[in-house]
């Protein structure tokens, strides 16, 4: 887990990376009917407007405020660091999901009109079962993973 500013910053660009990346492909695969090869270079479009909102709203919003919860809910000297890391990651992707997915229907999904919020709503519907499953089971292990590698070899270049 990060100890510094610097190492939060590295942390939410490598999570956001991953992240947003999967969840564009899936949603791209979900609107052309399917997965193929192109959706990984389609989503290579969508991603430069993605990611630095996904890192903005997870830095300054979302990430303290499921710290906050997680926190709040668990004594970090007495409870396991796999809850403390599974309740921050829940938390995450229930708060992160239905503003990527209003950032997602206002940008690419026919912006401000009459279905906004229908669109909106089924968007996050949507989002939530892949989200969760790609966040606990597959970017979030990896990502701690390379993470700690980084941070092994950072301490050991000292």
């Amino acid at each position: 887990m990060p100890k510094s500013l610097g190492q939060e910053i590295l942390f939410t660009i490598l999570m956001v990376f991953v992240m947003v990346y999967a969840m564009i492909c899936y949603n791209i695969a979900l609107a052309t009917g399917g997965l193929s090869n192109s959706v990984f270079l389609l989503a290579f479009h969508e991603l430069p407007i993605m990611a630095p909102i996904a890192f903005v709203i997870d830095f300054f919003i979302v990430g303290p405020i499921a710290k906050k919860i997680t926190f709040s809910k668990f004594d970090v000297k007495s409870t396991n660091p796999v809850f403390i890391v599974l309740s921050i990651s829940v938390c995450s992707v229930w708060l992160m999901c239905p503003l990527m997915s209003l950032a997602a229907t206002l940008l690419f999904k026919g912006g401000f009109q009459k279905e906004t919020v229908s669109i909106w709503l089924q968007t996050t519907a949507f989002n939530y079962p892949m989200a969760a499953f790609w966040q606990l089971l597959i970017a979030g292990p990896v990502i701690r993973a390379v993470f700690g590698l980084l941070m092994k070899a950072a301490k050991q270049e000292r």
